[in-house]
């Protein structure tokens, strides 16, 4: 499940696979880094350090099911 407010869309309107971002291998966004932490003290996790954009995505859909927000 790709978190829809992250992922990048293409031209067509498709959302694409944080695999396949152009800037998935660029740092987290300031958002994502927040709101990591909000999932990770919610889901009593650990967020790994050194996260890219794609991978910070793809943890944050795993809290989110962890924790149920992503229902």
């Amino acid at each position: 499940m790709t978190d829809r407010s992250k992922a990048e869309v293409n031209p067509q309107g498709a959302i694409k696979d944080p695999d396949e971002w152009l800037t998935g291998a660029e740092p987290p966004t300031a958002a994502q880094e927040s709101y990591l932490t909000t999932l990770a003290r919610e889901a009593d996790a650990e967020v790994p350090d050194g996260l890219t954009k794609a991978e910070a995505s793809k943890r944050i859909d795993e809290l989110q099911e962890e924790t149920g927000r992503g229902q």
